[in-house]
């Protein structure tokens, strides 16, 4: 009992984790911010991000196969592979917004440059979808917690 409050305790500060970092890319990400000391921090976030993501992601796992219901209980409900296809969908949108940014530390770091207006906003827009789809995932695990999709 105490080893699955744990890990739900973990799985809940991963999430919360991934959401502050990728909250703090959605409020940088923006043309009219765009900064040197901007492009360096966002590199910075999305590292931290992809990190929650990937605790977010392990702490599930412990969860569905250390926990007190169990693989089996998890394993036939629907509701767990749209909570992964989500996830997975995020993760998949995310690597094009990492890529961006390094691109753009990258080029700061050898010439100074700056991504363009365009650049930003296509960023932007790729952080923003992963900000949406986000809330679905919390949304379907309250359901598969209480054996929705059964």
């Amino acid at each position: 009992m105490t080893l699955e409050a744990l890990f739900a305790y973990a799985h809940i500060l991963a999430i919360l984790t991934m959401v502050v970092f990728l909250s703090s890319e959605a409020a940088l990400c923006r043309t009219e911010w765009m900064n040197a000391a901007v492009v360096e921090r966002l590199a910075k976030l999305d590292l931290i991000y992809g990190l929650s993501a990937g605790a977010v992601l392990l702490t599930g796992l412990l969860r569905v196969f250390l926990g007190a219901k169990g693989a089996s209980w998890y394993g036939t409900n629907p509701l767990l592979y749209v909570k992964l296809g989500l996830f997975l969908a995020i993760g998949l949108i995310s690597i094009r917004s990492t890529l961006m940014f390094a691109r753009w530390r990258k080029a700061l770091r050898s010439s100074g440059g700056l991504p363009d207006d365009r650049q930003v906003r296509h960023a932007r827009k790729l952080v923003m979808v992963q900000a949406h789809l986000l809330p679905l995932i919390p949304l379907a695990a309250v359901f598969l917690a209480r054996g929705y999709g059964k």
